[in-house]
């Protein structure tokens, strides 16, 4: 019976075949005369099919068995790779899920994902190329933040701008490798900028500012980006034990000072009106951060808080994660700049590292031994992971050592430090 069924199902693909095949006589025009196609008619116009074996031929010229190349493959791979850094090791896995999946689709060709009319296609220009989706993700991150900490002690704030130095040292070291003879790599102005902003550690800043700038680099820069968030818990704590001796990594902080919710409000507000006064460019990113944090502190919105909190950053997250899946297309990431974007990213986020600890170890002298330097590695803006690190190796050095709330000064800060950093390249070079 199975095979009567798949008989019959063959002859009728076959009959199929043979009643689709296109005219082939010339157009008559209106005078009676005989018009030869045009060549973009020629291009549109289906394959003639002569023969059962030109109908299979046909079907196998347009399988992805024969279309797909070796470096479609390798980047399908990778794919795979980060879906698995996303679910089997629980590596950023709300982005790292969407994004690998993306970067699958997108490698399949004749699913045609990017091109005109392809999903991939109309999210990213709907949602990167106008930077509406890095600011939604803004705001989301404002409804969840505590800006307490920064308001208690104010002076962290100068940990998550030391922090941002990574940003400006990477920008000039990638601009630096064209003079070095020989080298394959070679980055214009933009393009350094969009780097650099890699060490801030903030995706959403990251993807807003390379799209501005430099968007065929949009792929490496923000699997870098969000990569190195992912792995703050294994590239800080050696960089902490370096800079850091373990009588500074025993220092024990004062407990932080209350925060009224009339400072939590007036926070924002403020800091809307200094950006717009002296970086305004960085107003789109520094303003829906705020707004965010203050729907969730004036307590007059709930219901918008928690759908800023949830439902739009949720569905925000899966379209840009799948938009910069898109963006890995294999012609545009297997390439030499993108292996030095990875290199130059971990340099970046390195040297932010390293900054915030040496300020916070400067500070820790001034201050007599009353700031642990550690609260100075939260200086980038990976919210909350910097902080939490801080918060582990403190603990491990000296069981009972509370650092988590003091930390996330400096990594809130960071946030602002690398959205403030990002305007001013825009200012300059957008």
């Amino acid at each position: 019976m199975v095979l009567h069924k798949s008989a019959g199902l063959l002859a009728g693909l076959i009959l199929t075949a043979f009643l689709v095949v296109p005219l082939t006589a010339q157009t008559v025009s209106a005078g009676g005369s005989t018009a030869a196609p045009t060549q973009s008619q020629a291009d549109k116009a289906p394959a003639k099919i002569g023969s059962i074996g030109e109908a299979f031929s046909l079907l196998w010229e347009s399988t992805g068995l024969k279309t797909t190349k070796g470096k479609n493959f390798i980047m399908i791979f990778v794919g795979l790779l980060l879906l698995y850094l996303g679910i089997g090791r629980g590596y950023e896995p709300l982005l790292m899920v969407p994004i690998g999946f993306g970067a699958i689709m997108v490698n399949i060709p004749g699913a045609e994902m990017m091109e005109p009319g392809g999903l991939l296609y109309y999210l990213y220009n709907v949602g990167i190329t106008t930077g509406i989706f890095p600011l939604l993700i803004f705001m989301g991150v404002g409804a969840h933040t505590d800006f307490g900490p920064l308001i208690a002690n104010p002076k962290t704030a100068l940990l998550g701008a030391a922090a941002q130095f990574g940003i400006f040292a990477t920008l000039l070291g990638a601009l630096a490798l064209k003079h070095i003879p020989g080298f394959p790599i070679e980055f214009t102005l933009r393009e350094a900028a969009a780097i650099g902003i890699i060490g801030g550690a903030d995706g959403p800043t990251a993807i807003y500012l390379t799209s501005k700038l430099a968007d065929h680099l949009l792929g490496p820069i923000a699997i870098a980006a969000y990569s190195y968030m992912a792995l703050v818990p294994i590239i800080q704590p050696p960089i902490m034990r370096l800079l850091c001796s373990k009588e500074e990594m025993s220092i024990e902080m004062t407990q932080l000072r209350h925060v009224t919710k009339l400072e939590k409000i007036v926070f924002p507000l403020m800091s809307v009106l200094l950006c717009a006064l002296f970086i305004p460019s960085a107003v789109p990113l520094v303003g829906m951060l705020m707004f965010g944090n203050l729907i969730k502190e004036c307590g007059a919105v709930d219901r918008l808080a928690k759908a800023a909190q949830n439902e739009v950053l949720n569905i925000t997250t899966i379209f840009l994660a799948l938009s910069v899946g898109s963006k890995m297309q294999a012609e545009y990431f297997l390439t030499a700049q993108s292996i030095g974007i990875i290199v130059l990213g971990l340099i970046a986020f390195s040297i932010g590292t390293a900054t915030g600890l040496l300020l916070a170890k400067v500070m820790s002298k001034m201050s007599g031994g009353k700031i642990n330097p550690l609260i100075g590695a939260a200086g980038v803006s990976a919210v909350p992971m910097a902080a939490r690190v801080v918060q582990k190796v403190g603990f491990e050095v000296k069981p009972g050592n509370f650092l988590l709330m003091h930390a996330m000064g400096p990594n809130v800060s960071g946030v602002i430090g690398s959205a403030l950093a990002a305007g001013v390249l825009l200012s300059l070079l957008g």
